[in-house]
Formats: structure tokens, sequence, C-alpha cells
């Protein structure tokens, strides 16, 4: 019994200080904070392929000149790299963390990726499974709360942006409407910084995080949906900066003529 508790608390401390864990379709919201811009509009991209009626066994095959001419390239030999680039990106920094029961009520914690096949070949094409363990999640995602269009999402230039657009999708269960974004400084800043090579969370100082990623995804935010008003809220501990809460509000004028 003391050996459970004993790794019963490992297990607890390792994830709450670097990990983010997936028990829902909207986590994976949450949960690539590592990826570049360039990066997470190749994921939407595979997101894409999703429907409904899809098994975790599914692979799903692309067309890497497709992709470029969606994301608005010209057909370069620098961007076909580009390309490749990204979806190695995609192999090595999308770690996902299930919580797992066996029949016996052993609990557990599952460490595994997003990705469990990518292959590219040198005809363009390009085919990818996800894990068959993180599936579910995956369709769930799609099904309920991944209501951007690709092209509105091809158009964001910054991650922070894409971050922000996809908590917004998530936690609205992908109506767009008002929402409140709640969570302490460090998951802000795992949600949008994600970590080092090492596994330790990237952190900034909470005036520069504010200023650099919060309100650069805010203007940006505004201009792709003018009808938008953010109010973020910085929440203290005396002058300690400990957390935020964001509210994201729709607006809607009625004229009567």
């Amino acid at each position: 019994m003391l050996q459970d508790k004993k790794m019963d608390v490992a297990l607890n401390n390792v994830l709450t200080r670097q990990d983010y864990l997936v028990t829902q379709g909207n986590d994976l919201a949450r949960a690539f904070g590592n990826l570049t811009s360039f990066e997470h509009k190749i994921l939407d991209y595979c997101f894409s392929y999703v429907k409904k009626e899809d098994t975790a066994d599914m692979i799903y095959s692309a067309k890497a000149l497709d992709i470029i001419h969606h994301l608005g390239l010209n057909s370069s030999g620098k961007n076909y790299q580009r390309i490749v680039k990204a979806f190695k990106g995609l192999n090595e920094n999308t770690a996902i963390y299930l919580v797992i029961t066996k029949p016996s009520g052993d609990k557990g914690i599952l460490m595994t990726s997003l990705f469990d096949r990518i292959a590219c070949f040198e005809s363009g094409q390009i085919d990818f499974r996800f894990s068959r363990d993180v599936a579910k999640y995956v369709f769930q995602l799609k099904k309920n709360f991944y209501s951007f269009k690709l092209g509105e999402l091809a158009r964001v230039r910054s991650k922070y942006t894409l971050t922000l657009m996809k908590l917004w999708n998530a936690n609205s269960m992908g109506k767009l409407t008002n929402t409140t974004l709640k969570g302490t400084l460090e998951e802000w800043e795992f949600w949008f910084l994600g970590t080092n090579n090492d596994g330790s969370p990237r952190t900034m100082p909470a005036g520069v995080f504010k200023r650099d990623v919060l309100k650069h995804a805010e203007r940006e935010l505004k201009k792709l949906y003018p009808d938008t008003q953010l109010f973020l809220e910085t929440k203290k501990n005396g002058v300690k900066v400990v957390g935020y809460n964001l509210d994201i509000v729709r607006l809607h004028t009625h004229l009567d003529f």
C-alpha cells in the first residue's frame, strides 16, 4: 500500500509540473503549445480529413502540393521542405498523456503521441494515422468543437492567435459564443508557450507574457472577428500575478428601419 501511494504521488507530481492530461476532446486544444504557427496549420489540415464515420485505424492520405496551395505558397522546393519539416515537428512535439485503468482497477498514465504513423513519399503523398489511444479524442474534437473553417485558420499569422481561437472554440462547445477562459499563470504559459527540450515549462515574466502573447493574440483575433470584444482580468496574490481570466464576448447589433 505504501508503494502504491508513493507511485500515485510520483505520477501526479510529474504531470502537474509540465504536462497536460487529456481527458476529453476539447483538451487537445490546450495540449500543443510546443507547435509553431506553421505546424498548427498543418495539424488543422490533418484534422480536416476526419469524418464522423471514421475508425481508429484509419490511414489518411494528403498531397504536399495541395497543402502548399491551401496555405497560399508557391510550389518551390523550399516549401516542400517546410511541409516535411512541419510533419516532423508534429511527430516530435505532440506528446499526449491519458488516464487509464486496468480491469483490476489499477489506475495509471499512458504516455503516447497524437500520431502513430506519418509517412512522406517522394511522389508528394503523405500518409498519417492518429494514435489509436488518442483517436477517440480527435473524433470528439472534430465533431463537437472544431467549428472554424480551414480557410479561417490558414489566414492567422500568429501561433498565439491560433491557440486562443482553439481555446475559445473548445470552451464554447464549438459555438464561438460568449465564454470565459480561466487558468493559472502556469497553465496559460503551457497553453501558449509549451515546454523546453528537456520537458521543463517555458516561462516569461508575467508582464512580458501579457504584452507579447495575450495582447498580441487579442489584437489579431479582433481583426478577424470585428464583432468580438475581449476583456482580460489579471489575477494577483498581493503583487504577484497568479493567473488570468479572459472574457470573450460576441456583440450583436439589431437595427430597426
